[in-house]
């Protein structure tokens, strides 16, 4: 069965990015410390990260983040989503309009313009696309940014919620929770390692 999991890193006084994020700052100024763990030699940072990227089968992500990612400072072929592991999933960006032109040619990308509910749809029928060619349920996941994790958990549509706390105060940043209606998550799974203590909640409907 596919699942719905948001995915993403934080401080430990709840923020996705460091201050001031831009398309030449994506993480923002100290941001870079929330993803140290994704580039450590940690065994078990090295399970998670290849465990989770296994499982996906989609990947959800907003019209910012892939403005950074596929800009001129972002992912290549040593860096982004997948790098390193084996296949890559597909990605859906949630966009007014699509974009003239896409720099990383040589990934899965489509565009969904009717909004976050429709975005989730379509990387759900991917992930379960690729579930049935690869004969194992794949996850639809859906990495940000803060404001598209915020908004989908906030609309019902997630399923899990996986953090990586980093131990490290920003200050100030993108915060991933901005308010909105008390939610009790369930505690499903926690790993604690030399960068960052992994959480993982399952998201009552």
């Amino acid at each position: 069965m596919t699942r719905i999991i948001a995915d993403i890193s934080i401080s430990l006084d709840g923020f996705v990015t460091g201050p001031e994020p831009g398309p030449d700052n994506g993480l923002g100024t100290g941001g870079e410390a929330l993803h140290t763990w994704a580039f450590s030699e940690d065994p078990a940072d090295r399970r998670i990260l290849r465990e989770a990227t296994a499982r996906s089968g989609a990947v959800v992500l907003g019209r910012r983040l892939f403005d950074i990612v596929d800009g001129p400072n972002g992912w290549d072929d040593t860096s982004g989503y997948g790098a390193g592991e084996v296949g890559k999933p597909a990605f859906v960006v949630v966009t007014s309009s699509p974009p003239k032109s896409v720099r990383l040619t040589g990934l899965d990308w489509t565009f969904v313009t009717s909004g976050l509910p429709g975005a989730v749809t379509a990387a759900r029928e991917r992930a379960e696309a690729a579930s049935s060619d690869n004969g194992r349920d794949l996850d639809a996941v859906i990495m940000g940014g803060g404001a598209t994790i915020g908004s989908a958990l906030a609309a019902g549509l997630v399923d899990a919620l996986t953090l990586h706390l980093a131990p490290v105060v920003l200050g100030a940043g993108t915060p991933l929770f901005t308010g909105g209606a008390p939610r009790t998550l369930v505690n499903s799974g926690v790993t604690a390692t030399s960068t960052a203590t992994h959480l993982t909640y399952d998201v009552p409907r």
